[in-house]
């Protein structure tokens, strides 16, 4: 028999809604692919951020001006908006949204390596591997690198636990994660018109949002709190 309230211990955990669907299968499911494109997002958006941060406050002049131009124009356009157009025109899964949003979202990661670099470019250590011989490449990627780490990691996990809501909101409006594919936004968005009648539908999705979020937040402060 199809259970519709929610705490059925035994096969249906979270439950099931009018049409006898798991909710703890698909909640599940969602979580898996919201995951996935966070990764991606962190992953992608961190490569980028961290190359075109490190080259644009190392090399500076012309170069770093053509850099900080460009990432100027990726900030003005709003992230959601943006993010909505892509997906809706080559999104659609889990993968390829991920894709797209690493490429949208490496912008205030690339202004605070590049930050990072301008500083640590005028210390000791560093005149002191140019002195040595060193190449610029050996310079930004053995030295000035491994001192911006913790700026890195940190900001990584508060670009992570934003694309998660990103995400959420693309696939809450329609533009993110679509059918046969399933996200948490996109649990919220199909069960909409239930929340009166049967609101433990938003329950489960919700909470696992907040609790993502919330844990990468946490990941990040014990991570600045150590590099600190």
């Amino acid at each position: 028999t199809m259970t519709l309230w929610p705490f059925d211990p035994g096969q249906h955990p979270f439950g099931q809604d009018t049409l006898g669907k798991d909710i703890f299968a698909r909640v599940m499911r969602g979580i898996q692919q919201s995951l996935t494109v966070i990764f991606l997002v962190g992953v992608i958006s961190t490569v980028i951020g961290v190359v075109v941060g490190a080259i644009s406050g190392f090399i500076r002049g012309k170069l770093d001006n053509l850099l900080m131009r460009f990432t100027d124009v990726i900030i003005i356009i709003p992230t959601l908006v943006l993010g909505a157009v892509l997906g809706r025109t080559f999104g659609g899964n889990a993968i390829s949204l991920g894709l797209l949003l690493g490429l949208i979202a490496w912008t205030g990661l690339a202004r605070l390596v590049r930050a990072e670099f301008l500083s640590l470019r005028e210390r000791e250590f560093v005149d002191a591997a140019r002195v040595a011989g060193a190449s610029n490449t050996r310079i930004i990627f053995r030295h000035i690198l491994p001192n911006s780490i913790g700026v890195i990691v940190v900001n990584a996990t508060l670009l992570m636990s934003a694309a998660i809501l990103i995400e959420t909101s693309l696939s809450y409006l329609g533009f993110g994660i679509t059918a046969p594919d399933i996200s948490l936004g996109q649990i919220i968005s199909e069960y909409n018109e239930a929340f009166k009648t049967r609101p433990w539908l938003f329950w489960y999705p919700g909470l696992f949002i907040v609790i993502i979020a919330l844990a990468i937040n946490f990941v990040g402060d014990g991570l600045r709190d150590a590099f600190d």
